[in-house]
């Protein structure tokens, strides 16, 4: 008879950590926080700005108000091009591994009159490269002023929806709407009347949330 206690003894506790072992693998694994890469130029670097008043500073703080554990790598420098966002890219997926990737790039190819079919190309190669990633992509798009002339303009604007459509990525098809295509429109730059001021960044980052909300669900 003790021998038969001894051996469910020793059976009841060779049989606690195999029961520990079953409830551990059975609870659900904790999620990973969701991690946005945002790519541009000066528009989203804070060019003249107090740090913290951008609208990707804002963006974070909205994420936060929304309870949302996302964080917000700013990886824009002012000047930027989208040759310089090619070449940048790999080593942002690669270090910072995004799970959203905002591209606000072509502006400054506009103003240093470079091809615009190597700007379509830079932008098709870092929407595919940042979705082979495992990323989803958001463009931002830009319109140049009408001192370009309307078929430049044109073509312009339509670049950007031609490589959204190619990605299948969404598009904010004028990221300054409601700031540079306003009849007062000075009231939202600083003195060089290239930059936004502080008082357009909240506006910049409505356009933007209207379709990164979508992407964030």
């Amino acid at each position: 008879m003790q021998a038969l206690r001894t051996v469910a003894l020793l059976f009841l506790l060779s049989a606690v950590p195999w029961a520990a072992l079953a409830q551990t693998s059975s609870a659900p694994a904790a999620a990973t926080p969701l991690k946005l890469l945002v790519l541009g130029d000066s528009l989203s670097a804070e060019y003249g700005l107090a740090r913290g008043t951008g609208w990707v500073a804002l963006l974070q703080k909205r994420l936060l108000s929304e309870k949302s554990s996302a964080t917000v790598v700013n990886a824009s420098i002012s000047g930027d091009t989208t040759s310089g966002g090619r070449s940048r890219l790999p080593g942002l997926l690669k270090q910072h591994q995004p799970q959203i990737v905002i591209i606000e790039l072509g502006g400054n190819d506009a103003l240093r009159g470079l091809p615009m079919n190597m700007t379509e190309e830079n932008m098709m190669a870092m929407t595919q490269a940042a979705q082979k990633a495992g990323a989803r992509v958001l463009l931002l798009g830009m319109q140049v002023p009408p001192n370009y002339g309307n078929a430049y303009r044109t073509a312009f604007e339509a670049m950007y929806v031609k490589v959204a459509k190619a990605t299948q990525s969404p598009l904010v098809p004028f990221f300054l709407k409601g700031v540079a295509d306003i009849d007062n429109a000075l009231q939202f730059f600083q003195s060089d009347r290239i930059h936004p001021n502080e008082s357009a960044h909240p506006i910049m980052l409505a356009n933007v949330w209207q379709e990164l909300r979508k992407l964030l669900k």
